[in-house]
């Protein structure tokens, strides 16, 4: 009799915290809006497996504010497409996204060496790719000096870094 009193307790307390939590929906990873074009990106690249879409599925991903699915589709490409500038330049936003600014810098100064080198074969990269992998990268570097992983977790010290990487000296010649 002793131990059926406890259990009884435990049942219906358990009971009371089932009834409590109500029920719980499904929800949809990418909004009813941006699934459309997410589905059709996906089958362009399973259609073709190149850089082009795979940075743009990507992409599609990070703006639909999955930046999981957007690693994951990185990471399980092939190494020479995950290779190229503008998939390391997206898979570093995805990861900043996903709260892991220390392996976006890492991803950014990928994608910038592999602009360095494609320069010197004679086939640079696009100029908005690097000026904006080169921001991206000081912006980054700014974070892990404040010691910021996460920056949507820390919004100010995220300000502060945007502010210390993009501040400009300007000279008034009298």
């Amino acid at each position: 009799m002793q131990l059926h009193t406890p259990n009884a307790v435990l049942l219906a307390m358990l009971g009371c915290l089932f009834l409590a939590s109500g029920t719980h929906h499904e929800r949809a990873v990418i909004s009813a809006e941006r699934a459309d074009a997410v589905r059709a990106l996906e089958a362009s690249y399973s259609e073709r497996h190149d850089a082009s879409a795979l940075q743009q599925l990507a992409q599609a991903y990070v703006d639909a504010e999955s930046p999981g699915l957007a690693v994951s589709a990185i990471g399980g490409a092939p190494v020479a497409l995950r290779a190229t500038p503008v998939v390391q330049h997206t898979y570093a936003r995805a990861l900043l996204d996903s709260g892991r600014a220390q392996d976006a810098l890492v991803a950014e100064h990928r994608a910038l060496d592999a602009c360095a080198s494609a320069a010197e074969t004679g086939s640079p990269c696009e100029t908005w790719l690097v000026a904006s992998a080169t921001r991206r990268a000081d912006i980054l570097a700014q974070l892990a000096i404040l010691g910021v992983q996460d920056a949507q977790a820390h919004p100010e010290a995220s300000a502060i870094a945007y502010h210390n990487a993009t501040r400009e000296a300007r000279f008034a010649v009298r």
